[in-house]
């Protein structure tokens, strides 16, 4: 389903905390008064003496190299249209952060009050020895063609309009896998084309390049189809006037192979689609409405090759496939352009991952059994981690062939390795779990539904799709507050445990309780009786099927909401306790932390049913657990009772299940230093890649180490998850945030749709 994101949510996301969306970060040690003085003066004078004498060496001494400038002067913002520049520096500073995610490039956003050609162009010019490349960014037609073209001209470093370009690239390689799939040849396929804009015009000249004849082209824009015999048109559109008898669009597709549109929402008819020619190819691009949905072109044409902007449908055509990659391709190299040769390497690589096995990941995702090349698949998905080691290399080679290439790239491993790494730095774990949550949402009971954080959570995970939430407690306090807070929850459902409404319900969970407890110390009046608590009436209504899975705990105490859960869903089979972890999620990847909340000093064989029940929760998110058992002993250096059980847990582990990547008893800081744990310990299962998954020793360790990663290194900590029952049950931290809160329902989904809940 389509992303809903309300006003309020909108501006409280970009309000909250420190107002926008970046800052900058030191790269370098600040701390001491000598680290300031090589940061600035004296020290900072010897890299200006050598970038005087050579000034090439502002790449080696500066950030230029890995600086991109998001530039805009807001006259063509998204679907806002001419909004001016102060108003268009949230979408900069949201590009800024795309290019960060998924190419780890940095960038600063610039935002000129410049609407003349020339001003532009000589602001732009000036600011050359600060950046590496730059991409413009929503900029109206047809002064972003003169504006990029003069740029390109004067500038040595690698430029591109976004707007132009990106439409051009994605959808340049879905249309030569469209066209494979159906067999035919670009050369003679007739195309139609809705829009005259930046984007359309770009597209068009990349279907040229890639072999599309232009005389098979219709182009229509706001005053109908661009002949020969109109007087109105400016040099990019005269390209395109090769027809001299005008036509509506409806008489245009008759036998058409190809529909491209890049205008405005629902102006293809399916008549339309059902006059166009075998097996048609239709990519209706606007956004948020394409030229036709979906679901009416499908049911008029079943044969029908679909894409959209949307991620909804499938064949999403979205920029973010293209331009990190294609920049970190170019600023690799130090190109001093982006030329069409670069381009076209980035269109070909696009289509040959699409025809490639797609990872595990990717079809979690988006919860598909196999996704593979065909009508459905003509892209890659944007969540696909390949997309990085695969189009930034290509753009590489092709600066490098084409003779555009400052620094050419000898060794290919290495460069494919240093991607990896870039890639490390920022994991789509969160984003793949939110994911494959929309794709199945499940049933989940809230506890505390007179908080209004807990119904703020609620509204987010309702309106993407995540889940579908059932809110407990006194009705009249929840109405209201869902009244005073404008939230759209008017149509989910409210259950008070409490009231005479439901004591039917009461009266058979307190039966069914009695008979599961009847030799644990609950009489029938008591078993009756404690349904009217939430948390065991949510977990009543997960335990019978009538919700998939139960969240509480922002008000209350930890072991409060845990005892009702044991008491009545239980332990899964196989397990033989339950365990907490957190997922950290650190700048050098999720790192899966256990046990944090439970087990308070574990046991040898404790501590092998935590690591085990650890292991298969990380194995669930899609990820390999390499896991650590920490101590702060290593390797038998210390005899000591907690040393011995930690290493005897291990070679218990270790034997049970001998294809488990894990070593210990060792420290921390051992665990995570390769070249230290390599040179001593040369023997550990770790010695080639550090471990995302730690096992503490106790209770303490654990909850201590969580807590300072989270506050003290700045790791995002979701969680705590609890492992071991038979259905999803999960206990927030107190005064969990909204976002806190999400993150957990999105988890417990995933964890109802491994289950099999509901």
């Amino acid at each position: 389903m389509a992303q809903l994101i309300r006003k309020e949510d909108a501006l409280e996301y970009h309000e909250k905390g420190r107002p926008g969306k970046i800052e900058v970060i030191p790269t370098k040690e600040t701390k001491t008064q000598r680290d300031l003085a090589l940061a600035y003066s004296p020290g900072v004078a010897e890299p200006c003496k050598e970038i005087h004498t050579n000034p090439d060496d502002v790449y080696k001494y500066t950030a230029k190299g890995n600086l991109v400038a998001v530039i805009s002067n807001g006259t063509a913002v998204l679907g806002l249209g001419d909004i001016g520049p102060e108003a268009s520096k949230p979408v900069m500073e949201g590009k800024g952060l795309l290019f960060k995610i998924f190419a780890d490039i940095d960038v600063f956003d610039i935002e000129l009050n410049a609407r003349d050609i020339d001003h532009f162009v000589s602001v732009v010019k000036a600011l050359e020895p600060t950046f590496g490349g730059i991409n413009l960014e929503d900029i109206k037609a047809p002064e972003c063609f003169e504006i990029e073209a003069r740029l390109k001209k004067e500038l040595s470093i690698p430029i591109m309009h976004d707007d132009q370009h990106g439409t051009a690239i994605i959808s340049g390689a879905a249309l030569l896998n469209a066209l494979d799939v159906v067999g035919k040849d670009i050369a003679t396929v007739k195309f139609v084309i809705s829009g005259a804009g930046a984007s359309a015009i770009s597209c068009c000249k990349i279907y040229l390049a890639l072999g599309a004849d232009v005389r098979n082209m219709y182009m229509f824009d706001s005053k109908g189809l661009i002949t020969a015999t109109r007087d109105d048109l400016d040099e990019n559109k005269k390209i395109f006037a090769n027809h001299t008898q005008d036509m509506s669009l409806a008489e245009a597709m008759q036998g058409a192979d190809v529909f491209i549109g890049l205008s405005k929402g629902n102006i293809l008819s399916q008549d339309m689609v059902r006059s166009m020619g075998d097996k048609p190819i239709v990519f209706a691009l606007a956004n948020p409405d394409p030229e036709i949905p979906y679901e009416d072109a499908i049911a008029a044409r079943p044969d029908v090759i679909m894409a959209t902007g949307r991620s909804d449908y499938p064949n999403q055509v979205n920029n973010v496939l293209g331009f990190p990659y294609i920049f970190r391709g170019a600023l690799d190299v130090r190109a001093t352009t982006i030329n069409e040769e670069m381009k076209l390497a980035a269109v070909k690589a696009l289509a040959q991952l699409a025809k490639e096995p797609v990872p595990d990941i990717v079809n979690v995702a988006y919860n598909e059994k196999s996704l593979h090349y065909g009508a459905t698949y003509i892209i890659p998905k944007p969540i696909d981690p390949r997309l990085l080691v695969t189009v930034a290399p290509a753009v590489a080679k092709a600066a490098i062939e084409s003779g555009v290439a400052r620094k050419p790239i000898t060794d290919w491993e290495a460069y494919e390795a240093e991607l990896y790494k870039r890639l490390g730095s920022d994991d789509n774990l969160l984003r793949f779990i939110i994911n494959k949550a929309k794709q199945n949402p499940k049933r989940v009971v809230f506890a505390e539904a007179e908080n209004l954080k807990v119904l703020k959570a609620a509204q987010i995970v309702k309106d993407d799709g995540i889940a579908i939430p059932i809110l407990l407690g006194e009705e009249r306090k929840i109405r209201k507050l869902i009244e005073e807070h404008s939230l759209q929850l008017d149509d989910v459902t409210i259950i008070d445990p409490r009231s005479d409404e439901h004591a039917q319900k009461r009266d058979k969970f307190g039966a069914l309780f009695f008979w599961k407890r009847n030799r644990r110390g609950y009489n029938m009046y008591e078993a009756r009786k404690i349904m009217r608590e939430r948390t065991y009436f949510g977990c009543m209504m997960v335990e019978t099927g009538e919700a998939d899975a139960f969240i509480s705990g922002l008000t209350r105490q930890y072991p409060n909401t845990l005892r009702p859960a044991l008491e009545i869903i239980g332990m899964e089979e196989g397990a033989g306790r339950v365990a907490g972890m957190y997922v950290m999620l650190s700048k050098k990847g999720p790192l899966f932390f256990a046990d944090t909340t439970v087990n308070f000093n574990p046991t040898e064989d404790e501590l092998v049913d935590i690591t085990l029940l650890t292991a298969r929760a990380v194995e669930n998110l899609n990820i390999k657990p390499r896991i650590a058992m920490l101590s702060y002993s290593n390797f038998g250096s210390s005899a000591s009772p907690e040393a011995v059980l930690v290493r005897n847990a291990v070679a218990t582990i270790k034997n049970k299940m001998p294809e488990l990547v894990i070593d210990g008893e060792m420290q921390a800081g051992i665990a995570f230093n390769k070249d230290l744990l390599r040179e001593n310990y040369p023997f550990s299962d770790l010695v080639n890649e550090s471990p995302n998954t730690l096992i503490f020793p106790n209770l303490a360790a654990g909850n201590i180490a969580y807590h300072l990663l989270q506050e003290v290194g700045g790791a995002e900590a979701v969680g705590p998850i609890l492992l071991g029952l038979r259905k999803p049950v999960h206990v927030l931290q107190l005064g969990s945030s909204v976002r806190q809160i999400v993150n957990m329902v999105a988890i417990a989904v995933v964890e109802a749709q491994i289950k099999g809940a509901g």
